[in-house]
């Protein structure tokens, strides 16, 4: 069974965790061997931008010690062979442009989505 991961809400859960929660999921599933592809949309696009880092976030005393590492993630879901697409519309909107993604990630334009998602049988949207 193939499964689409949709994600638009950026960064949940970062500062409590090292992961997004959602690529964690992602990468288990796919490691337990599901057909699954991701997609990112909204926000959520800003994942597959090369060169994040957020090192050195404090609130008050408190120190994130273990930091997302989201290029990495991306990184591992495409050599683990995880389709990790972004949706075209949404880097245009954010001035994002394909030089600045993760090697690997596909654009995907918004008009050929339906298409995408029709080859899975079934989709989960974060």
């Amino acid at each position: 069974m193939k499964v689409m991961h949709i994600v638009d809400s950026a960064y949940r859960a970062t500062v409590e965790e090292q992961d997004d929660t959602t690529l964690w999921l992602t990468q288990v599933i796919a490691g337990a061997g599901a057909q699954v592809e991701l997609l990112l949309r909204g926000n959520a696009v800003n994942y597959a931008v090369r060169g994040q880092r957020v090192e050195g976030l404090a609130i008050g005393a408190w120190r994130q010690t273990q930091p997302p590492r989201i290029e990495r993630d991306i990184a591992a879901l495409l050599a683990r062979g995880v389709p990790v697409l972004a949706l075209a519309e949404d880097l245009a909107q954010r001035g994002l442009k394909a030089d600045a993604l993760v090697a690997g990630v596909e654009p995907l334009r918004f008009g050929d989505l339906p298409a995408r998602m029709q080859a899975c049988a079934r989709v989960w949207h974060w």
